[in-house]
């Protein structure tokens, strides 16, 4: 009778990492019936960091540290994985860590969210893209929907995860780093680029030949489109705390004064000021525009330089003096950074008689409030 081979005896390591992922998938089979838990847990950590940018700026920073962490945490995860199981080493299953990308899906999209929703313009273009990340926060919570995407279009969910990883850079880096907002956008455009390569590989799969061709036209495409739509993309740490525009202004109490029917023959003695006042993280300098237009045209572009830390808003303002032969219309003043994305707008009307706005001082339409704007009935130049 022949005797049989002993059999190999496991590496120690090999041991040691079946006993370690023994113990992860015993965690998530915990954490599985309290998963329910974690997107309001995600949400309150991103609303505790957003509130806590101004006076807290430390604890703001160790909140999203701790996101930023999750990311790295699962992004070396696969690609160890990846090596393990090359080396014949083994790996977690794939339901195991597929329900840990959840998790940390959750926790972007629902940390991002308290960032996005109060910086938004909701009259402009970057409503769609914050009706998109809900839209994504309320995928990433449906498990039939999340899990069939993830196992039977591969492509499309690694868009998602690349979505994801922009959402990262784009609001964790003005707090922890101190970048600009322009700086992180075009870091976070970058690293979904980088990130979207797979999702590609997986659209192309089938071309064989023509796959890297159509890959070297994809890319540019994409980046052209996200560049492009930048503008859509609310920033996500600056706000409007007020805004307010007026016939006159105290430079050394930084508030607006005076009281003025927009008139022509009123714009034409001393001009009209835009008052912002912009909320941002300690630390944070950025250089934003006031960008007046007439109509939709744009009939000037001043520079104004911001510090962020104080929790009433950086106080800015501009003063327009040389206004068109004829203002009569509707006026428009964007308050923008660098890139283009829009932190706030006030608007009002220049005409005769009392069809003309108010200039007097007071706080107009900013961040929530701007919804009223579009309830039926209210006038566009409240």
């Amino acid at each position: 009778m022949p005797s049989s081979s002993p059999r190999p005896e496991k590496r120690p390591e090999a041991n040691r990492l079946s006993q370690l992922q023994a113990r992860i998938e015993a965690l998530v089979e915990r954490l599985r019936p309290w998963r329910w838990l974690w997107p309001p847990v995600a949400f309150g950590a991103g609303l505790g960091s957003f509130f806590l940018v101004e006076r807290q700026q430390w604890l703001g920073a160790l909140l999203a540290l701790g996101m930023l962490a999750a990311w790295l945490l699962l992004l070396f995860e696969s690609l160890l994985g990846r090596l393990l199981a090359r080396r014949g080493y083994p790996t977690l299953p794939h339901a195991a860590t597929l329900f840990i990308a959840q998790m940390i899906h959750q926790e972007t999209l629902f940390f991002s969210l308290p960032f996005l929703l109060a910086t938004t313009v909701w009259s402009s273009g970057q409503a769609l893209f914050t009706l998109l990340l809900i839209g994504l926060a309320v995928f990433s919570i449906v498990d039939p929907l999340y899990y069939r995407v993830a196992d039977r279009y591969r492509w499309l969910y690694l868009a998602f995860h690349a979505q994801c990883v922009f959402l990262v850079v784009l609001v964790t880096l003005p707090i922890m780093l101190q970048l600009t907002t322009g700086q992180s956008l075009k870091l976070a455009l970058g690293a979904m680029l980088i990130f979207s390569l797979p999702s590609l590989l997986h659209l192309t799969a089938q071309q064989r030949g023509r796959r890297w061709l159509m890959m070297l036209a994809l890319l540019p495409l994409l980046a052209g489109l996200a560049w492009t739509g930048r503008i859509w993309v609310p920033p996500a740490n600056l706000w409007l705390s007020s805004a307010a525009v007026s016939p006159a202004f105290d430079v050394e109490a930084r508030s607006p004064r005076g009281e003025l029917r927009l008139t022509p023959d009123a714009l034409a003695g001393d001009g009209l000021y835009a008052y912002t006042a912009i909320r941002a993280p300690r630390g944070l300098k950025e250089e934003i525009f006031h960008v007046w237009r007439h109509d939709g045209e744009e009939i000037d572009r001043i520079t104004l330089n911001i510090e962020g830390g104080r929790e009433a808003g950086y106080r800015a303002w501009s003063h327009k003096q040389n206004f068109p032969g004829d203002p009569v219309g509707r006026w428009r003043i964007d308050v923008m950074t660098d890139s283009g994305q829009r932190i706030g707008v006030l608007r009002f009307r220049v005409a005769d008689g009392e069809d003309a706005s108010l200039a007097d001082g007071r706080e107009l339409l900013t961040g929530f409030k701007e919804l009223r704007r579009l309830v039926p009935g209210r006038r566009s130049d409240e």
